[in-house]
């Protein structure tokens, strides 16, 4: 499988929620987890004061843009490039180039090696949230996103459940 990159999208300014929102959709209704990865628009968190008062917000670091990480194919590029509100991909002509990682580094962005001490087919407890005490298989491993898939019983059937590698210890 090919490498996946961050890209970035050129969007209609004040769309890039929605840009983001109906691509996270299109990955869902098409399957393509495992080639989008990551769709984000980059916020930063600034303190404005405004009558004396100090008031902390978020604000959009590039307004008309977002972010992909993604392994670009031709279903990849053309799913992504007809998303409504998209106008075209960064980069000369039709060919979007691909973010440096001297680029991504003051975004926050960083290409971590994630790594648990589990592996597909081990047991796992889910310490947190509202699975905890939760125990089963793990059935996925995504080490890009840092999360386990694991089964667990809702309303008498086996559902899947994506857990954070933070949120579970390993059961012995």
């Amino acid at each position: 499988m090919a490498e996946a990159n961050w890209y970035v999208v050129h969007t209609y300014s004040g769309y890039e929620n929605k840009v983001k929102a109906n691509i996270e959709k299109t990955i869902e209704n098409r399957g393509l987890h495992e080639e989008i990865l990551e769709v984000r628009v980059p916020m930063e968190e600034v303190v404005e004061v405004k009558n004396g008062v100090k008031k902390t917000s978020l604000k959009k670091m590039f307004p008309g843009y977002v972010m992909i990480n993604m392994v670009m194919n031709d279903d990849t590029w053309y799913v992504v490039r007809n998303t409504r509100g998209v106008t075209g991909f960064v980069g000369p002509g039709s060919k979007p180039v691909p973010l440096t990682e001297a680029e991504m580094k003051p975004l926050g962005i960083q290409k971590d090696v994630v790594s648990a001490d589990f592996k597909e087919g081990d047991m796992i407890m889910i310490t947190k949230g509202a699975w905890k005490d939760t125990v089963g298989a793990v059935q996925k491993m995504d080490y890009t996103k840092g999360t386990a898939t694991i089964n667990v019983e809702l309303f008498g059937r086996e559902t899947p459940v994506e857990i954070s590698f933070e949120e579970v210890r390993r059961v012995d």
